[in-house]
Formats: C-alpha cells, sequence, structure tokens
C-alpha cells in the first residue's frame, strides 16, 4: 500500500552536514503530510520535521530547528531531510512517514552516526 525507502545515512564529524533521501511509494492513497523521525538507542522514535502539501508548510522539532530543513519533490515523490552542523546527539536511525494519523509499515531508515 504506502512504502517508504530511506537512504543518504552515514558516519559524519560533528558539525558536518548530511542530505537524506525519502522515496514514498503508494499504489493506493495519497499522503498530504511526510515527517522524518529518529530514534536513538534506548529512545522512543520522535518527530524531528514535517511537510505539509500543497503548500508544503514545514514544522520543526525545537532539537533541530535552524539546522535541519525539509523538502520535497512531488515529481519524483521524495522527501528530502538536509541536517547541517549536525552533533552527536544526533546520531539515530531516521525513517520517514505520514506526519499524521497512525503510521503505515516502517521502512528500514537510515542510520546517522555524528562522531565528536
Amino acid at each position: 500500500q504506502v512504502q517508504f525507502v530511506e537512504s543518504g545515512g552515514g558516519l559524519v564529524q560533528a558539525g558536518g552536514s548530511l542530505r537524506l533521501s525519502c522515496v514514498v511509494s503508494s499504489t493506493t492513497f495519497s499522503i498530504n503530510a511526510i515527517g522524518w523521525y529518529r530514534q536513538a538507542p534506548g529512545k522512543e522514535r520522535e518527530m524531528v520535521a514535517a511537510i505539509r502539501t500543497p503548500m508544503d508548510i514545514t514544522n520543526y522539532d525545537d532539537s533541530v530547528k535552524g539546522r535541519f530543513t525539509i523538502s520535497r519533490d512531488g515529481a519524483k515523490n521524495t522527501v528530502y531531510l538536509q541536517m547541517n552542523s549536525l552533533r552527536p546527539e544526533d546520531t539515530a536511525v531516521y525513517y520517514c512517514n505520514t506526519a499524521v494519523g497512525r503510521p503505515w509499515a516502517w521502512g528500514q531508515g537510515t542510520q546517522v552516526t555524528v562522531s565528536s
């Protein structure tokens, strides 16, 4: 029904940047709001950024505001997360999913590791 494929993670030093990609595949449903989530070891999954169509309204968790930017390319069914000024506390597995309502099945995520 709806699938999310995340990519772009990696190992980066503190202060560095990464751009994550999320390809959204849906044969039945249209999703009007996509969120980027992250889950650090031993912690609950949290949403860090979201984007809502058609006006591309964005919102961010305070922990990433000013450092992360969410965007989308509708033609490619892809949502991006540009992450700048990365910190060790940003280390987590990053996922994308709907930003409203019950989440769809989670993808495998992409690991982001920030070294100090």
